[in-house]
């Protein structure tokens, strides 16, 4: 049995030469990077070999990396080894509109979580026998969870008393400050805002 998390690296990169162990090892979290076309081969050696049993898939979620490197996407997945008593990070940089494997085959539980991740930032599955949005509306445009979409999404919803049901407009703003000209909005505006005191 593999205790030490270097060790663990070290057995890894020499049993899986495709992996790539992020260097170094910080916060007793190992992280390890495959391509796309390998993630199911390596899923099955984490869970399958003995000396590492990670056999509990606990979750796998997207990360938008616009603006801080390229490939834009990471998809993650965290596995825990009851035997090592400790977790792993494995890591897929994708580009938008590349499709990862499913990890359904594997683990199933993966499925939704794959869901998630499809809805949240429209990285598709391949494979996945069900992959529908499962957190948004029917109809909803765009994924929330990417960095250029909109603050205020593309719709809003509310309840017409005239016509009795539910209507999907589009988004009517009429606050100067909210018609954002910038495409980072968490760089903060390229204009100064004027305060009603200095007004004349």
């Amino acid at each position: 049995m593999i205790k030490n998390l270097q060790a663990q690296a070290e057995y890894i990169k020499s049993n899986f030469a495709a992996a790539r162990v992020v260097e170094p090892i910080a916060h007793d979290n190992l992280i390890i990077y495959v391509a796309p076309e390998n993630i199911l081969e390596f899923l099955k050696f984490l869970r399958d070999d003995s000396n590492l049993s990670f056999k509990c898939f606990l979750d796998i979620f997207g990360a938008d990396m616009l603006g801080v490197r390229s490939p834009r996407f990471e998809v993650i997945y965290n596995l825990l080894s009851l035997k090592l008593n400790n977790r792993i990070t494995v890591k897929v940089a994708v580009e938008d509109g590349e499709k990862v494997p499913s990890a359904v085959s594997v683990f199933a539980g993966a499925g939704w979580f794959e869901r998630e991740t499809f809805d949240m930032y429209g990285i598709v599955f391949s494979g996945n026998p069900d992959l529908r949005r499962i957190l948004t509306d029917y109809g909803f445009e765009g994924h929330p969870l990417r960095k250029d979409f909109p603050l205020t999404g593309y719709k809003e919803v509310r309840y017409d008393e005239e016509q009795k049901k539910v209507v999907y407009e589009p988004v009517k703003l009429m606050q100067e400050f909210r018609n954002f000209d910038f495409e980072m909005p968490w760089e903060g505006a390229k204009y100064a805002v004027q305060d009603d005191k200095n007004k004349s």
